[in-house]
């Protein structure tokens, strides 16, 4: 009997993986995330990096190392150019507009859809909501701008029926943001949308009856019920739209390249511009300061906002 227990675990010794082993079958199935991240985000991330110190342009791709070095130049070249202090005001202004926007729309649809106030299948709402989403954002844009032509676009064509005369929706500096802004709010509330209705049928009924015995109303129940219980939620689509707003650029790239007059620039859209023109060191520090941004505003809003 002693001998057989001492053969089994003999055998699940021989059989269970030594450490080194499991390390080595991890790192198997990471590689593929690791050569991607090296290749494609950590490495130009690093080459921005070390040409922002450096006044390389496109002349000096065939011979990289013999460009000089400038130090920090480029960095203090930014705060006296005045399109690039355009462009980020533009994406300030265009992220601190569109993140609530997008934020309540979705919230608001996904509360409607959760109470069941839509007589078709929530299914239905779901895929119309969300398929701008997944809609080329090329596509969007281009149809956008074909709606909002000031000659032939539906929009003022409907606005001329009823005897209004249809601005210049693109060519109008006060106007072409805003344009944008809602155009993004449009195509981007839709996942957060259902992100927003996942946690909510997450929630347990429990708590709105135990709730609604406390004598709590519609407003008590979501103010002390749904919102804390969506705060995961809410951190995740804050931070994940708030990424991705930061960077817009093919919106005003295909609708308005930036204009009229820098109106729509964004930050990204003048950094693609800045390494069009050849002035790869430039560029480099703009990537450099907006990825350095984007890295502190996803810092801050974790700490904020993170559920306690």
């Amino acid at each position: 009997m002693v001998a057989t227990v001492e053969a089994r675990a003999a055998r699940a010794a021989v059989a269970t993986p030594r450490p080194l082993r499991r390390t080595g079958i991890a790192w198997v199935f990471v590689a593929p995330f690791v050569v991607v991240f090296a290749v494609f985000w950590a490495g130009p991330l690093l080459v921005g990096l070390g040409m922002s110190f450096t006044d390389m342009r496109s002349t000096d791709v065939r011979n990289p190392l013999g460009v000089d070095l400038v130090g920090l130049r480029n960095y203090l070249r930014l705060f006296d150019d005045e399109l690039m202090r355009k462009a980020a005001f533009n994406t300030l202004v265009f992220v601190v507009t569109t993140l609530p926007l997008t934020l309540g729309l979705g919230l608001a649809a996904a509360v409607a859809l959760n109470s069941g106030i839509a007589r078709l299948p929530a299914a239905f709402f779901r895929l119309g909501y969300y398929l701008p989403y997944i809609t080329s954002i090329i596509g969007i844009a281009v149809a956008w701008r074909f709606l909002l032509d000031p000659e032939a676009g539906p929009v003022n064509q409907l606005l001329a029926a009823v005897g209004v005369d249809g601005p210049s929706w693109l060519a109008d500096e006060t106007l072409a943001l805003p344009v944008i802004i809602v155009m993004t709010a449009w195509r981007s509330f839709g996942f957060d949308m259902v992100i927003f209705l996942a946690a909510l049928q997450g929630i347990p009924k429990e708590l709105y009856e135990a709730a609604e015995v406390d004598g709590a109303g519609r407003w008590e129940r979501f103010r002390w019920v749904t919102l804390p219980m969506l705060r995961p939620a809410l951190l995740f689509c804050t931070v994940y739209s708030s990424i991705g707003f930061t960077q817009f650029m093919e919106e005003p790239l295909v609708m308005t390249k930036g204009g009229p007059a820098g109106a729509t620039t964004s930050a990204s859209l003048a950094i693609y511009n800045q390494f069009g023109s050849g002035n790869f060191g430039y560029a480099g520090a703009a990537a450099t300061v907006l990825f350095t941004v984007i890295a502190a505003l996803a810092f801050l809003q974790f700490r904020l906002a993170r559920p306690r």
